[in-house]
């Protein structure tokens, strides 16, 4: 299993946790999403097809920046 991890320094309830998962859980290859709300880290195990770009997209697309 792969995973790739991504700084969201905005992420501070479980709102956040519930929007960033069901952006990136229907995403293909992706097998669980766990969002850190003290370390605001988001990590996503997945299969080895996940394409990085499109996980940082789909953490975009709920509402969020992601930091470099």
């Amino acid at each position: 299993m792969a995973q790739e991890t991504f700084n969201v320094p905005e992420v501070s309830c479980e709102h956040c946790v519930r929007a960033i998962t069901d952006e990136l859980s229907p995403l293909p290859g992706v097998q669980d999403v766990a969002v850190d709300l003290q370390t605001k880290v988001v990590t996503v195990h997945h299969d080895g097809t996940a394409n990085p770009a499109q996980l940082r997209a789909g953490i975009v697309e709920a509402g969020y920046e992601v930091a470099a």
